[in-house]
């Protein structure tokens, strides 16, 4: 996991997939726990989580700054696929799903 503490609140810069890992999403939020909660139940029916089922959790960052969480989705978000699924091994070397951390 990569942490940056220097702020004095939390953000998290997230990777969802589907059960079959076909599908990959970028998000940053300042409560996983309440993050996932919302995507696993489908909070927002229209949104692309709801619509491809994507909600778990395979891979996070933290910092203590929104400025600097932002700057890393959009950075994630750039990459390619294969980039992608490449820092995600790195973290989590088996995709194995993250959620039951955030429960």
């Amino acid at each position: 996991m990569f942490e940056y503490t220097e702020g004095i609140y939390t953000f998290y810069v997230y990777i969802l997939t589907n059960r079959s890992k076909t599908v990959l999403y970028t998000g940053v939020t300042n409560n996983l726990k309440l993050r996932l909660y919302q995507h696993e139940n489908k909070l927002n029916p229209n949104s692309f989580t709801s619509r491809y089922n994507t909600h778990f959790l395979i891979y996070y960052e933290k910092f203590g700054w929104i400025q600097q969480a932002i700057e890393r989705e959009k950075e994630i978000k750039n990459l390619s696929r294969e980039k992608k699924l490449n820092l995600i091994r790195e973290f989590n070397p088996d995709l194995e799903f993250l959620n039951k951390y955030f429960k």
